[in-house]
């Protein structure tokens, strides 16, 4: 007697289709994990951002240093995108630098994955902001980066 082994077409057919199927759904779920992932980077560089402009203000009292050439993201955070190394997704600026305040914003690249992802701010009082396609920052005692 002859017994066969393996799958038959068929049964190949029904299986590729279904991993399509599964695919198709869980391929934007992917892409959305990744966009909440490099935000949730970016907003923790800001924060280490904050702690090097606070120590600054506690050395000098004042959050400018006296070296006007060092006023400026590149010198304090090494970089004018973010993440430093790879594909920049975010480039962050001092939207507002004085002696006593200061609005820090990531806006992401345009030719990025985080291109519609919206503006991230934060400020010396703490106050955060994001919002899913913001184009501008709207800080208050309330905003939050959750988006809500």
């Amino acid at each position: 007697m002859y017994t066969r082994n393996g799958f038959s077409l068929i049964e190949l057919m029904v299986v590729v289709a279904i991993m399509g199927i599964i695919a198709i759904v869980a391929y934007p779920s992917y892409l959305q994990y990744l966009q909440r992932t490099h935000r949730a980077d970016v907003q923790a560089e800001m924060t280490n951002i904050a702690q090097i402009m606070e120590s600054r203000r506690l050395a000098n009292s004042s959050y400018l240093s006296t070296d006007t050439s060092r006023n400026n993201i590149l010198s304090i955070y090494g970089s004018t995108t973010s993440p430093k190394q790879g594909g920049a997704l975010y480039t962050l600026a001092f939207t507002s630098l004085t002696t006593s305040s200061w609005v820090l914003t990531a806006t992401p690249i345009s030719s990025s994955s985080q291109r519609n992802n919206g503006i991230i701010c934060l400020n010396d009082q703490g106050q955060k902001f994001w919002a899913k396609g913001a184009s501008g920052c709207s800080l208050s005692n309330t905003s939050n980066w959750n988006g809500r």
